[in-house]
């Protein structure tokens, strides 16, 4: 390799590292921003439209008051996943009277959505908290009661940044600090 072909392909690197440098960052640090959408651009299904609607689709909420028992999530599971197994749970439920509800292994779903959509009680739903990230694989398979309860406030100092993903034809996408 020449000295000339060595200096050129490094100016390049340089000049390269120098322009990004001044440019606005295009990724955000997760701890810092947290992309939350609004409720009507979360995955569910629209009764009054008899259609579904796309978008996020984080962590399940389920309704136990609601839940039947039916097994449709699980049968619909069962051909793409396989995440979600029915556990029997002590107490007395009214509509479901052999007291089976689903249990969710984060490990193994893909968050299709497809078990909110089997779901013909409206029991099962998908927030818009997608943090699942754990150390032991165990912590990731959640319960009838643990899928019951809504997922954790965020902290103050994380809600108050929030960005919204704003794609231009022009520029490309990129994100724009969103007001609480």
């Amino acid at each position: 390799m020449k000295a000339s072909e060595f200096l050129s392909g490094f100016l390049k690197v340089v000049e390269s590292g120098l322009r990004h440098l001044v440019r606005k960052r295009m990724t955000l640090r997760y701890p810092e921003f947290l992309v939350v959408p609004a409720p009507d651009e979360l995955f569910g299904f629209k009764p009054g439209e008899a259609r579904d609607t796309n978008g996020l689709r984080g962590r399940h909420l389920l309704d136990l008051d609601r839940c039947t028992g039916c097994r449709l999530c699980e049968i619909t599971c069962n051909g793409i996943s396989g995440a979600i197994t029915m556990v029997k749970v002590e107490g007395q439920f009214p509509r479901n009277k052999r007291g089976i509800f689903p249990s969710i292994d984060y490990g193994r779903c893909v968050f299709c959505g497809l078990c909110v959509d089997a779901c013909i009680f409206d029991a099962l739903f998908m927030t818009d908290r997608e943090e699942l990230a754990e150390y032991d694989r165990a912590a990731l398979l959640y319960g009838p009661e643990e899928i019951s309860k809504p997922p954790k406030e965020l902290p103050v100092k994380i809600r108050a940044k929030r960005a919204e993903l704003i794609l231009d034809e022009r520029r490309g996408a990129h994100h724009v600090q969103r007001k609480n």
